[in-house]
């Protein structure tokens, strides 16, 4: 068996995850995965390789006394562990109701501006930069695997087979070459050699909450669980170790073309406000200059796709459509000028001799309004 919090501390510093000291809000479910995240940054934070962690736990009320169980059984942990806890209340199903949107997009964005906000008060408590604090997730080697599969199955971009990266802004993932069964062993480990440290057990005695979703297989990521990665584990018992080292290898490449995606991006994008202005608001919208038509299509792609990411916000989700309906407003030589096109929603895409301009669709309507 791996040594857990050796490996967990090889990847922070390995890959520059976090600063010492640097404040942790750590988001916690109090499954398996995220209790061990828990006593594993409780430990961190003693040892001096992040600073102060706090805790979050969202409660999304879709499982009834099941999700009040593990709420309670979070607040256990909490105080067991002296870390202070952000324990909010949301009702996802009435938001999804109410947007239309996919249940588990809900729950994902509620979590993930909860752990947003808890961070900003973190921060602000401790008189700490917010540059410097961090959101910890309890992804591990088993979900980066999946995603893989997964966008196998539909379809992604070279850049989604590396799965998912180990820091995506203020959130870090510290698990990711972490298995959960390593992690389950560890906790296991920890409740029968180690008394004198502080360990939880729900009211029945486990030492960790199961959510009975993951094991119905109508769920794509639970069919994929449980149905076709032990099937590769058949032919390859180290499946995860070995497939993580070439997602690596994958996400090195795809960093090497991201830097110079962001040099394109400097050099060929202006940001700008509905008037014109050359502004540092992403959400104001852009102007993606005529020379953008003459780069090769897979960097015209890469170039697409962060400046969406950019003016949608880094846990968007930026379609192949859209991506397509920015590169066909350019000719070889020019922009088409004419060209426009309604993408993701709510966004303008317009074309003209100066470029093609990225804007809400009511700062579109605005300006043809003025003209």
């Amino acid at each position: 068996m791996i040594d857990v919090m050796k490996r967990v501390k090889d990847t922070i510093r390995e890959r520059n995850l976090v600063a010492p000291g640097a404040p942790v809000v750590i988001m916690v479910s109090g499954g398996s995965d995220s209790t061990a995240l828990a006593y594993i940054a409780h430990e961190l934070s003693a040892a001096g390789v992040i600073g102060p962690v706090a805790m979050l736990h969202v409660n999304h009320h879709l499982r009834g006394a099941e999700a009040d169980g593990d709420a309670a059984f979070v607040a256990q942990l909490a105080q067991a562990l002296s870390i202070p806890l952000y324990a909010i209340d949301a009702d996802v199903a009435g938001e999804a109701a109410r947007t239309g949107e996919n249940i588990e997009a809900v729950g994902r964005r509620i979590r993930y501006s909860a752990a947003q906000d808890a961070l900003h008060n973190m921060c602000l408590q401790l008189a700490q930069p917010l540059s410097e604090g961090r959101i910890f997730t309890a992804h591990t080697q088993d979900d980066r695997v999946e995603n893989f599969y997964m966008r196998s199955i539909v379809g992604t971009g070279p850049g989604g087979f590396r799965s998912m990266l180990y820091r995506n802004g203020p959130v870090v993932r510290p698990l990711l070459d972490v298995s959960r069964e390593a992690l389950r062993a560890g906790i296991e480990n920890r409740a029968a050699d180690t008394p004198e440290l502080p360990i939880v057990r729900d009211e029945a005695g486990a030492l960790w909450r199961e959510d009975a979703t993951n094991a119905h297989t109508d769920h794509f990521r639970a069919w994929v669980r449980h149905e076709v990665i032990p099937l590769m584990k058949q032919k390859n018992p180290q499946l995860l170790d070995t497939l993580c080292r070439s997602m690596n290898l994958v996400g090195d490449e795809d960093d090497m073309l991201d830097a110079h995606t962001n040099r394109i991006i400097g050099e060929l994008v202006a940001w700008e406000d509905v008037d014109g202005d050359t502004v540092l608001d992403y959400e104001a919208g852009c102007v993606i200059l005529p020379q953008f038509g003459a780069l090769p299509l897979p960097i015209q792609r890469r170039v697409a796709f962060q400046v969406l990411q950019y003016i949608l916000g880094p846990d968007a989700r930026v379609e192949t459509a859209t991506i397509t309906a920015i590169t066909d407003a350019f000719g070889q030589d020019a922009p088409k000028s004419g060209y426009t096109n309604n993408i993701q929603g709510n966004l303008a895409i317009s074309a003209n001799k100066q470029g093609l301009r990225i804007e809400p669709m009511e700062a579109y309507r605005i300006r043809r309004k003025r003209s």
